[in-house]
């Protein structure tokens, strides 16, 4: 099935939700014109849906493949890296000093949705050389700045992150990977790390590995955690390969889904010691690391959103051809089954949920933008604080929707859905791992709960808020139906928000194990909430539109039907929501541990 970028709603949103034009007017984000925003993405979509696309369904059914310590990825995976490098896509929003076109996240992020539309198991090699580069402009000396952004921003080689062992998943206090000094400011790193997403392929010169591991004498736990840069291959002083280091794939996993994607078991120091240099300082490693997964865990977000897409796109092309059975309504002969009903709520419940988690996304990358590019340092902290409030919320929500999504993609298919040759059973295996890795659903909870809403009373989250309701303003000034009940429905799930934020600050020292049983279930609300709240204010922005008489019609009177089923099918389930979260802990602790 051909991919299709929805270009006229990521544009909408860029220019009317997320403020492409207050972004372009922020010091260092000139470039970034209405013109030339729409033509990147056309520039993009025209390859993401020509290069990249084609190569999804077959590189499923015939994967990258181990032999020998290498991996051959999937057919066409090399060619088609290879021109996505030289095309500039990996240097988008990065800095123009290291080779990039330094252009806002705003401008980025719809970028990463079409990649991850056209192919998630091709688009990880770049999610992971982002969050290399993030790393190193925050954390890297001004050598290893030298020696690696150029060629990680070309894409003449490409970056991983090393953090989980066999003994160590999501606990990263239990690292044992270790890190010996030499004497001469290099040191010689030991161990295993496992799940590392392109950690060995044949697309790039080189692979950069950013690894976590301990000193000698680091103290225990996670604040004994240094970050290290081990190459594949070592780099020469005038930034030339040297020979093969000590760190070798030893295999990859066969997987559920994103089978193209080689995900590597990494053996270093088997040959007397893989030679890594320090990033930044002793034992912040785990600091360092974590710049890293935020801009991974933003572009997971955007994983699920374009695999939904994607999904939604199938499901809809199919439900137009498939004739099955008459029309409720009474006709002549059978109908496609668009006409019937159910199918209608199926595509509608896609279609919402994928519109609310990209605009939520896009206005999150565009208050990124604001926090890294405002003169004034007070507007900032104040949106970055906003945007780290909104990353687990944007990572967690948006891959359980991919699941929601994509499994409605196969329903809406019926039996061929659960036959492989439709491809929409791939959209439903590929979805599962983007609940899970870069943190799973509840490490991201955990995150909104303790990092995010506990630390400070709730405040951000509050402000949050009170913007959301400043949006239920404007739709009770509003006439008709559709606004009525949108109004209605985001009013109780602003309300229902506000009192699961106050819960879970209130609670935290004296029930804690309370408020974490109910932490999915807060970054549920939280998504289902923020997400109507955009669609929301897209609805508004559609009504004007239409009263101006202004462009098209039938997209403007979609938007505004969208989100009137988002209203009444997501955001009514707010109140069962917060429900579950302030009285429900009983029922998750009621059992011992013998009684399961």
């Amino acid at each position: 099935m051909s991919y299709k970028a929805p270009l006229k709603d990521m544009l909408f949103v860029m220019n009317e939700l997320a403020g492409l034009a207050q972004v372009h007017a922020l010091p260092g984000c000139e470039d970034a014109t209405p013109d030339t925003a729409e033509a990147v993405l056309e520039e993009n979509a025209k390859f993401c849906g020509a290069v990249v696309a084609p190569l999804n369904g077959p590189g499923d059914k015939e994967p990258s493949f181990w032999h020998d310590g290498q991996v051959t990825t999937a057919k066409g995976f090399k060619e088609a890296f290879k021109a996505f490098a030289e095309a500039g896509w990996q240097g988008v929003q990065h800095p123009t000093e290291f080779g990039g076109q330094g252009l806002p996240k705003l401008l980025a992020t719809p970028c990463i949705e079409m990649l991850n539309s056209a192919s998630v198991s091709f688009a990880l090699v770049a999610l992971l050389s982002d969050g290399a580069i993030e790393a190193l402009l925050t954390a890297g000396s001004e050598a290893q700045k030298a020696t690696y952004l150029e060629p990680l921003i070309s894409g003449k080689w490409t970056g991983t992150m090393n953090l989980t062992e066999p003994q160590a998943g999501s606990d990263l206090a239990a690292v044992r990977t270790r890190a010996v000094p030499q004497g001469d400011g290099t040191f010689k790193v030991f161990g295993t790390k496992i799940f590392i997403t392109y950690g060995e392929h044949d697309m790039a010169e080189n692979i950069v590995h950013l690894v976590l591991a301990r000193t000698p004498d680091a103290p225990a736990g996670v604040k004994g955690i240094s970050l290290f840069i081990v190459p594949k291959f070592l780099v020469n002083a005038d930034g030339t390969l040297g020979a093969r280091n000590d760190a070798h794939c030893v295999s990859i996993e066969h997987k559920l889904g994103i089978k193209a994607s080689p995900t590597a078991v990494l053996q270093f120091g088997d040959h007397g010691g893989a030679i890594g240099t320090l990033v930044g300082e002793e034992n912040r490693g785990l600091e360092y690391m974590f710049i890293m997964m935020n801009a991974a865990r933003f572009g997971v977000g955007l994983q699920g959103i374009g695999l939904a897409e994607r999904s939604y796109q199938q499901a809809v092309t199919f439900a137009k051809d498939r004739v099955q059975s008459r029309d409720l309504a009474g006709s002549a002969g059978p109908v496609s089954i668009i006409h019937h009903p159910d199918v209608r709520r199926m595509l509608m419940a896609m279609r919402s949920q994928v519109e609310a988690a990209r605009a939520l996304a896009y206005v999150g990358a565009a208050i990124s933008d604001v926090a890294h590019h405002h003169p004034d340092a007070a507007v900032r902290a104040a949106n970055l604080a906003t945007y780290e409030y909104l990353v687990p919320v944007i990572k967690g929500w948006s891959t359980e929707m991919s699941q929601d999504v994509t499994r409605d993609g196969v329903q809406v298919h019926g039996g061929m859905g659960f036959i492989e040759e439709t491809g929409a059973a791939q959209h439903y295996r590929d979805a599962k791992i983007l609940t899970i890795y870069e943190g799973t659903t509840a490490i991201q909870a955990n995150d909104l709960v303790g990092r995010k809403t506990v630390r400070d009373g709730g405040a951000v989250a509050h402000g949050i808020i009170a913007q959301v309701r400043a949006t239920e303003a404007q739709l009770a000034a509003m006439g008709g139906a559709d606004f009525q009940a949108i109004h209605r429905q985001l009013s109780v799930g602003s309300a229902a928000l506000a009192a699961v934020v106050d819960y879970v600050a209130a609670n935290m020292k004296t029930d804690i194990k309370a408020v974490f049983a109910g932490s999915v279930t807060y970054l549920r609300l939280a998504g289902i909430v923020l997400g109507g709240w955009q669609m929301a204010r897209a609805a508004i922005v559609a009504q004007q539109k239409l009263d101006a008489g202004d462009g098209d019609q039938a997209f403007y009177s979609a938007k505004i039907g969208t989100a009137r089923f988002f209203a009444d099918h997501m955001l009514s389930q707010a109140s069962g929501l917060r429900h579950a979260i302030i009285d429900g802990s009983a029922g998750v602790l009621a059992l011992s541990e013998e009684q399961f």
